[in-house]
């Protein structure tokens, strides 16, 4: 545990930044997995709304760093992907 006081404030602050970058990947999974799911069941309408959602979700951690972008843009495709060749069957 820190003595300093500045080294106190930079435990607690990277603390909450930790759990507040957990909430946003954690969401961000959520997102990804719900539209796996209905991909999975043949619910295409609401796999294009879920996948907008996903999009958003990817994009804003790949900016806010917690993924990086290729990965983000990586995840997108293979959900479109996906979602296009239901489409087309």
């Amino acid at each position: 545990m820190p003595n300093i006081k500045s080294a106190i404030k930079r435990v607690k602050v990277s603390e909450s930044r930790r759990a507040h970058n957990m909430s946003i990947k954690s969401d961000m999974r959520t997102a990804i997995k719900k539209v796996e799911a209905l991909l999975v069941n043949n619910d295409i309408e609401n796999a294009k709304s879920a996948l907008l959602t996903a999009s958003r979700k990817l994009d804003k951690a790949a900016r806010k760093g917690l993924i990086h972008k290729n990965a983000a843009a990586r995840q997108k495709s293979r959900l479109a992907k996906k979602l296009n060749a239901l489409q087309n069957a």
